[in-house]
């Protein structure tokens, strides 16, 4: 099996940036792509930020942060994946979206050995598998928020997966990355989101009913069972609108009352109230 030296990551958002950032960290290759260029390269300049706060709290060397810069390239052209050993996609939370991009992956990335991943939240992945002719090298990989802190990913097979391609993925995580993995079944949610999202939502629907305000609710769960954040800072930190499209993909996907969008978070999202990425969530990250 073909060792993975060049990583591909489609997004340069908030989740591509961080896994870019673990890559190149581990000595991989990385190509970050986006849609413009000067999205690409803004994603480019997160990670460089990121690396220079790990510096200055002496998580890694400034050898480290230069080797790790030095291996990211930035484009807006997914051709420049054609030789990637991983393509990870991190684009929005859409599955026509994520379906298209993957038919387009499955075009350009020449190698027959590659894998095609999804950090997906929600979107069984054998949906995008059938955009490909590959469905056996594709596989969920669902790391968390913020990337080079979470430990943990989620390996996702479909029916389809072959059991190479997910051993595969685990060693990567796991050994390359140094992250710990769980391996969930192919349903919408998998593991953490399938019990994550329902609590997020249940915080929302007591601020609309006025049981308790946003600041009390997350100190009743911070204070009282330990949690490190409250439901409602977690929300505004996924981001909202990722929390709503997370719960709709669960309600398709069940039918329980429990994972359907309260409609104060629908029109929150529609609002542009996105949480910390907009300034303005279920609470306030503008400079005063």
């Amino acid at each position: 099996m073909t060792a993975i030296k060049h990583v591909g990551v489609v997004g340069a958002g908030q989740m591509g940036r961080g896994i870019t950032e673990v890559c190149a960290r581990a000595g991989l290759h990385v190509t970050l792509c986006d849609v413009t260029e000067d999205r690409a390269r803004a994603g480019l300049a997160g990670v460089a930020d990121s690396l220079l706060k790990a510096e200055k709290r002496g998580a890694i060397t400034p050898e480290d942060r230069a080797l790790a810069l030095a291996g990211v390239s930035v484009t807006d052209d997914l051709s420049r994946l054609s030789r990637a050993d991983l393509v990870i996609e991190a684009a929005v939370e859409d599955e026509q979206a994520k379906t298209e991009l993957f038919r387009q992956l499955d075009e350009v990335v020449t190698d027959p050995a590659a894998v095609l991943a999804s950090n997906t939240s929600s979107i069984p992945i054998a949906r995008l598998a059938a955009a490909t002719g590959r469905p056996e090298a594709v596989v969920g990989l669902h790391f968390f928020n913020p990337v080079p802190v979470m430990p943990l990913v989620e390996v996702i097979p479909s029916l389809h997966t072959s059991k190479a391609t997910e051993l595969r993925m685990r060693a990567f995580a796991g050994e390359i990355l140094g992250k710990k993995t769980v391996v969930a079944q192919d349903r919408a949610g998998f593991v953490v989101n399938s019990l994550l999202v329902p609590y997020l939502l249940a915080a929302v629907r007591m601020v609309s009913s006025g049981t308790a305000t946003a600041e009390d609710i997350d100190t009743g769960m911070t204070a009282g069972c330990a949690h490190p954040m409250g439901p409602l800072r977690l929300a505004d930190l996924i981001g909202l609108d990722t929390v709503a499209a997370i719960g709709e993909a669960l309600y398709e996907e069940y039918r329980e009352p429990l994972y359907a969008p309260p409609p104060l978070l629908r029109r929150m999202v529609e609002s542009g109230l996105l949480g910390r990425k907009s300034g303005q969530g279920f609470f306030s990250y503008r400079a005063a």
